[in-house]
């Protein structure tokens, strides 16, 4: 059986100072991330020793809430760490530029949509641009915990992290702060790449 494993970071823990400390970095990746990493592997390992016990005795509804959970944090974490650099923040550009214009009417009507949407998110969970290839357009979706309220079928491109772990030893409970202060890391060509590949342009 095949394993999820803890990507590590592209830079360093205190690469995305002033704007998120290392403190944060080192317990968010090293602990938070492999946390999901490990369930989501335990509950694969579950579920193939209910099928060699033909799911007899076996909370089937359990293990998978389990493993919605726990993938989806690994992949929403294997997102957010390319999502961001060092000396990041800027404006994008080529077709992702084009196209936030098209979606969204301009950069500035984007970013206060999504940062809306990260101070609005019910309890903890996930602001998160996405692709939607039916419309072939982009999207914004207010995720509660990992895998609540995410459009089926799109694709995550942008990923900005509003679980308390995520800010609260720099920010305390100021989350608007954390989330414009975000905004000076994102990595603009990551997006930029996902789009493309996502969308084929």
């Amino acid at each position: 059986m095949k394993k999820f494993e803890l990507p590590p970071l592209p830079y360093a823990y205190d690469a995305l100072e002033p704007h998120i400390s290392k403190e944060i970095m080192t317990l968010h990746h090293d602990k938070h991330h492999l946390a999901y990493v490990n369930g989501a592997n335990a509950a694969l390992e579950k579920l193939e020793k209910a099928r060699a016990n033909n799911f007899q005795g076996t909370d089937t509804k359990a293990i998978e809430r389990d493993l919605s959970f726990h993938y989806a944090g690994h992949v929403l974490h294997s997102i957010f760490w390319p999502n961001m650099k060092q000396n990041g923040g800027g404006t994008p550009g080529g077709k992702l530029a084009e196209k936030i214009n098209v979606d969204f009417g301009s950069l500035e009507s984007f970013k206060l949509q999504f940062t809306e949407v990260a101070k609005t998110v019910e309890g903890i969970g996930w602001s998160i641009l996405c692709y939607d290839p039916l419309l072939d357009q982009l999207m914004t979706f207010g995720v509660e915990k990992h895998n609540l309220l995410l459009g089926p079928g799109t694709t995550p491109i942008l990923v900005c992290d509003v679980w308390e772990h995520a800010y609260y030893l720099q920010y305390k409970n100021d989350k608007a702060s954390y989330v414009n202060a975000w905004w000076n890391v994102v990595n603009w060509d990551d997006v930029t790449q996902r789009f493309e590949t996502c969308s084929n342009n």
